[in-house]
């Protein structure tokens, strides 16, 4: 951030970011950084810094709502996301994808369909299949997990359309140095840190057990298996009765509690 501020700086811009969660939109937790900057009459505070909303309740049950979470972690994390999916990745560089686990109320255990991946970026079903006449299929996760969240890019275009006005009680003192704020703005002539979250609306949504369209697949007793084990060899701290829903789930897919055990080990 430093290196992109400075050049901005240099060029005689001004400037602003902030980080916006996808959370305000969609159930999906996807923090991603927003930049704006100009050197025209435009302020780009009156863009990023008008809208603000607080952040959503994450009062959630395992039995009344869904719960997404990395499979492929459960040693020193877990990406744990109430009624809502952790961040969409690209997958791996040769196109195999790992999209997070979601544990529904019911005790299924999925993961989530290409389709139902593509609205929780903001897109329509198969926005993404033309793609498979230039490659693998597999790919569109790719596309999927590199996108931009839809209704947040809308947001900030119709900000740049139609600015605001930023309430400059906002702005605090930043003498620039340690880690970088969640939100500040500047200019070649200083910088300010700015009191505001990540969640610039709060639209009203489904809950996501509710917003999934498609079946999910179900996960594989290999990748339930290895993910019990590590969360046996971590420290993480787990919801009451997730680790007996995952067993559940590890014992329906392999017919039989040995596995349980040796997951455990």
């Amino acid at each position: 951030m430093a290196r992109l501020v400075e050049a901005f700086e240099e060029r005689g811009y001004r400037w602003a970011y902030r980080v916006v969660n996808s959370l305000a939109f969609l159930p999906q937790r996807r923090q991603r950084v927003l930049f704006v900057a100009s050197r025209c009459d435009l302020d780009p505070a009156d863009v990023l810094f008008v809208d603000d909303a607080e952040a959503p309740d994450a009062e959630t049950s395992l039995d009344t709502h869904a719960h997404g979470f990395y499979w492929t972690e459960g040693v020193r994390g877990l990406g744990w996301a109430e009624d809502a999916i952790p961040t969409l990745k690209n997958g791996s560089t040769v196109g195999i994808a790992s999209p997070p686990a979601i544990l529904l109320p019911d005790g299924d255990l999925i993961t989530p369909d290409l389709r139902d991946a593509e609205r929780l970026q903001g897109f329509e079903a198969d926005w993404t299949k033309p793609a498979e006449a230039e490659g693998r299929a597999s790919l569109r996760w790719s596309l999927v997990g590199n996108a931009v969240t839809v209704p947040v890019a809308e947001w900030l275009g119709g900000r740049l359309d139609n600015p605001g006005v930023f309430d400059d009680a906002r702005s605090h003192a930043w003498d620039g140095a340690g880690r970088w704020p969640n939100a500040a703005r500047g200019d070649c002539a200083g910088r300010v840190r700015i009191e505001i979250g990540a969640f610039p609306l709060r639209r009203s949504r489904e809950p996501l057990a509710d917003f999934l369209s498609f079946p999910g697949k179900p996960l594989s007793a290999r990748a339930t298996a290895g993910f019990l084990s590590r969360t046996y060899r971590g420290t993480l701290r787990f919801r009451p009765g997730f680790r007996d829903r995952i067993a559940a789930h590890l014992e329906r897919m392999t017919g039989g509690p040995a596995a349980l055990a040796e997951a455990a080990e």
